[in-house]
C-alpha cells in the first residue's frame, strides 16, 4: 500500500464508559487477517450500524471498532485467488461491521466467501442504495415466494414501511406486481410510500389496536414484518389461510406472545429472515434479482448521500426513528 493508514469512522470507549466517534487515520494493522482486501467506495447506514456506533455490546463486543455492515468497492488483493485486482464487489452481512471492521473505513479485509462479484445491472453506488436493507427486503420477498405467496393471492402487508427494509420491501413487492399495504406511524409520508408503489397506506395502530382473540379477521395473504413484538403477534393473527409472515426486526421487542391457532387452523407460516448468514446460492439469487429491478423507478428523494464526517448526524436520526429511505455513505476517494 502507498500509505500505512486509511481514513475511517472509528468508535471508541473512553475512560468514563462513554462511546465517542471520530473520523481519523487508522493503521492497516487494525484490519483482521483475511484473504480479500477491498478498497471501499460506498457503504450505507442501517439501524444495526447505529447500534454499533452507540456502543451496543449486543452488536459489537469490543471497541475501538469501525462500523458499516455493508460495503461496495474494488478488490485490492486476494490471496485466495478467487477475485482479481480491480474487480468490483459487494459485501453484506456475515460479521462485517459487527465485530469485523466494516464499510465506514476506506478499506476492509474479509474472507473470500463473504464477497459477491457486483452483478450486471448495478454500479457500486446503486448497490449501496439497496445495501443490507435491500438485501434483507428481497430475502423476505424470496421467502414469501417460496411459500407460494403470489400477486394474485391478495394483499401483502409491510410494517415499518418508511424504514430501510420496509420501504424497499414496498418497492420490490410493488414492482413484482403485488398489492402492497404499507403500515407506518408516519402518515405524513403517505406520498413517499405511494411513490414506492404502495396501493394503500395505513397507520400502524390499525394493525395493533385489535382484540386479544386468538384469530382475527383475515386482512392479508402475506406480510414482511420489520418491527417485531406486539406488531408481529397482531400481523400473524390477521393473516389469511395458507398465508405467510416473513419477519426480520425487533424494534418493538424481541419477545412474541401469540396464539398457536393461526398456525394450526389457518396454516400460517412464520418465516425468519437472517440476511447476515444467508447461504451463497441464495445470496447470489438475491443480488441478481435486485440488479434486474427498474432502478429508475425509485423516487429521487429516496436516497441521500453523506461522507464520513456527516455520519454522526444521520446516526442520531435513525436512532430517533426520524429517517425515511436510505442514506448512502461515500468515501472521499471514490
Amino acid at each position: 500500500m502507498s500509505t500505512d493508514t486509511f481514513r475511517a469512522f472509528l468508535v471508541e470507549e473512553n475512560t468514563k464508559g462513554e462511546f465517542v466517534s471520530e473520523v481519523k487515520d487508522v493503521p492497516f494493522s487494525f484490519l483482521p487477517d483475511h484473504e480479500v482486501l477491498i478498497k471501499v467506495h460506498y457503504s450505507s447506514l442501517n439501524y444495526k450500524d447505529a447500534l454499533s456506533a452507540s456502543g451496543n455490546k449486543g452488536v459489537t463486543r469490543n471497541y475501538p471498532h469501525i462500523p458499516g455492515i455493508d460495503a461496495a468497492g474494488e478488490v485490492e488483493e486476494d490471496t485466495s485467488g478467487t477475485f482479481h485486482k480491480g474487480q468490483k464487489v459487494v459485501v453484506t452481512g456475515r460479521d462485517l461491521g459487527s465485530n469485523t471492521s466494516g464499510g465506514y473505513g476506506e478499506y476492509i479485509r474479509v474472507p473470500h466467501d463473504w464477497v459477491v462479484a457486483l452483478p450486471d445491472g448495478l454500479d457500486l453506488k446503486k448497490s449501496m442504495k439497496y445495501g443490507t436493507a435491500g438485501f434483507t427486503a428481497m430475502y423476505g420477498v424470496k421467502r414469501l415466494q417460496r411459500e407460494l405467496i403470489s400477486p394474485e393471492n391478495g394483499k401483502v402487508l409491510v410494517t415499518g414501511a418508511t424504514g430501510g427494509v420496509g420501504s424497499l420491501s414496498v418497492f420490490f413487492l410493488a414492482e413484482l406486481g403485488y398489492e402492497v399495504v404499507a403500515a407506518t406511524g408516519k402518515m405524513d409520508r403517505e406520498d413517499f410510500l405511494k411513490g414506492l408503489g404502495a396501493k394503500e397506506v395505513i397507520h400502524r395502530d390499525e394493525v395493533t389496536d385489535v382484540s386479544d382473540n386468538f384469530l382475527l379477521s383475515r386482512e392479508w395473504n402475506g406480510a414482511i414484518e420489520t418491527v417485531g413484538g406486539s406488531m408481529l403477534d397482531a400481523v400473524i393473527r390477521q393473516t389469511n389461510h395458507d398465508g405467510a409472515v416473513a419477519c426480520c426486526g425487533n424494534i418493538l421487542g424481541h419477545k412474541v406472545d401469540t396464539s398457536i391457532y393461526p398456525f394450526i387452523l389457518r396454516g400460517v407460516s412464520l418465516l425468519g429472515i437472517d440476511s447476515a448468514i444467508c447461504k451463497m446460492p441464495m445470496r447470489l439469487k438475491i443480488w441478481d434479482t435486485i440488479a434486474g429491478m427498474n432502478h429508475n423507478k425509485l423516487p429521487a428523494d429516496f436516497t441521500s448521500e453523506v461522507g464520513l464526517e456527516g455520519l454522526s448526524n444521520e446516526i442520531d436520526k435513525i436512532l430517533e426513528v426520524e429517517q425515511a429511505g436510505r442514506v448512502v455513505v461515500k468515501h472521499e476517494t471514490s
